[in-house]
């Protein structure tokens, strides 16, 4: 089950199936960087002769290395796994990632699984994924266009698979593509309105429940986040709520994401330079539809309600003015330092209307803030809140490659979050710990009683440099899946 949704454009990947090998099928295999030289794993796929003619060729087994050789009138595509001693699921992820970018051009080829199946699936779904958007076919075939990749159209052939950790796997690689495709799409035809209701749409596929608040009815209750950020815009913001209650649900988890459909800063404006990226500041939402689509699909025990809000900050003469102040869902007042800390607000406002339905555990994620690019880099993600949550969202987020990393809330930053003139005031504006105070102003929306963590990607969410392992180019769909296995870790509990 693919998800069929209004958008201009979807990426595309291979098509993964099980069964047997097909004949004339390329062979995909594992290969390894040992002390001796290449090693060949024992697969059911490798035939005899393929380690001579690798040696022959040269090729070492190293991480990323992708090798074609003919043996006996069959194509076999070796993928490098890296030194054998260090081989785990992420290592085997990116190497079947790297193997599959290669494919274009072939109508099938196969697998086997010797080293699990849900690594090699979301190495092929996942590292397959090519999006070219709204260029031409012309432009998409002239070999002078840098930018553009073929669509993927081979079929691989999954060996020895079990279906349902194969069908577990789908879904959760679908997922993350799905909120590839959200990301990559131009904001022109993304925004809060055309947003939810594409989520309609993934909703009615994955039998989840929906409601969508639009501006009036945001107005009437009190959203004052939501609206104070899409002011400036003449297209109105939304508030969506989805909702997977399975019978017998004994936990309750509560997912917010931020969905700003385009960030210009507003009043306070960002540079120009690179400002098309913006189009990525609702990842989180993405993310966050992806993982509760995947949760209705894998069937998880858990009743999760997502609280998505969305909206498109713009400069205008009605949008919000740095020394606004402003009342939150709830009633907390905050004073507007600066508009381009918006992400904050209309998360606020989701968070204390997601905390009313008293969840155990509320988790959110963003892509928050330029400050955790300069704390942890473009790949890891910063991860806060009550401290047992944390910590299991940072272990399960590096335990599917999806690298994250536990930080503070800082005690000297209380000081910093007071405002002469409202309760809290939404930045520090100072250089020093910008992740972290975020972190804090999103805290005063939280009760005592709930479990919450808060997961700031404005790196790992958009890849702007080339493709490697199984992440391509711009959007990579993170973090879905550390989401989704915090769930799956919560439901189980």
């Amino acid at each position: 089950m693919s998800f069929d949704v209004s958008l201009p454009a979807r990426g595309t990947t291979v098509r993964a199936v099980t069964g047997s090998a097909p004949a004339g099928a390329a062979a995909l295999v594992p290969v390894a960087s040992g002390e001796d030289g290449i090693e060949v794993p024992v697969t059911q796929l490798a035939p005899q002769g393929l380690l001579e003619a690798l040696v022959a060729v040269g090729a070492k087994g190293t991480t990323g290395e992708v090798t074609r050789v003919l043996v006996d009138d069959t194509l076999v595509i070796t993928f490098g796994l890296g030194d054998a001693a260090d081989i785990d699921d992420e290592a085997v992820r990116r190497a079947v990632g790297n193997a599959t970018r290669t494919l274009n051009g072939l109508d099938k080829a196969t697998i086997s699984t010797e080293f699990g199946v849900r690594p090699v699936v979301e190495g092929l779904l996942l590292g397959g994924y090519v999006y070219n958007g709204l260029k031409s076919a012309g432009a998409t075939l002239d070999d002078d266009n840098t930018d553009a990749e073929l669509p993927q159209t081979t079929e691989v052939t999954v060996v020895g698979a079990d279906e349902t950790e194969f069908e577990q796997a789908v879904a959760i690689a679908e997922s993350v593509n799905l909120a590839r495709d959200l990301v990559n799409t131009p904001a022109n035809f993304l925004y809060p309105e055309t947003y939810a209701a594409v989520m309609g749409e993934v909703a009615k596929t994955a039998g989840l429940d929906i409601e969508v608040l639009d501006e009036n009815a945001l107005e009437e209750q009190g959203f004052g986040g939501i609206l104070t950020v899409g002011r400036g815009s003449s297209r109105s913001p939304r508030l969506v709520h989805l909702t997977w209650a399975p019978e017998g649900a004994t936990k309750k988890v509560a997912l917010v994401g931020k969905g700003i459909t385009f960030d210009t800063g507003g009043i306070s404006l960002k540079p120009g330079s690179g400002m098309e990226d913006m189009i990525s500041d609702m990842g989180g939402s993405a993310a966050q539809l992806g993982a509760i689509a995947a949760a209705a699909r894998l069937n998880l025990p858990a009743r999760i309600d997502a609280w998505l809000p969305l909206a498109e900050n713009m400069p205008s003469g009605t949008a919000t003015r740095p020394g606004d102040v402003i009342t939150h869902y709830g009633g907390i007042t905050s004073e507007v330092i600066n508009t381009d800390a918006e992400g904050r607000l209309v998360l606020a406002d989701a968070i204390a209307r997601a905390c009313e339905d008293n969840p155990d555990y509320l988790v959110e994620t963003a892509t928050l803030t330029g400050a955790q690019l300069v704390a942890l880099g473009n790949r890891t993600a910063g991860v806060m809140g009550s401290d047992e949550l944390r910590d299991l969202v940072a272990e399960a987020g590096r335990g599917v490659g999806e690298q994250a990393w536990a930080m503070p809330l800082l005690e000297e930053q209380e000081d910093e979050l007071k405002s002469p003139i409202a309760d809290i005031r939404n930045t520090h504006n100072a250089r020093t710990g910008g992740m972290l105070f975020a972190g804090l102003y999103l805290s005063r929306f939280i009760p005592e009683d709930v479990e919450w963590t808060h997961i700031d990607v404005a790196g790992p969410a958009w890849n702007g440099g080339g493709a490697w392992g199984y992440t391509p180019k711009r959007a990579t769909g993170a973090p879905v899946r550390t989401i989704v296995e915090t769930l799956q870790q919560v439901a189980a509990k």
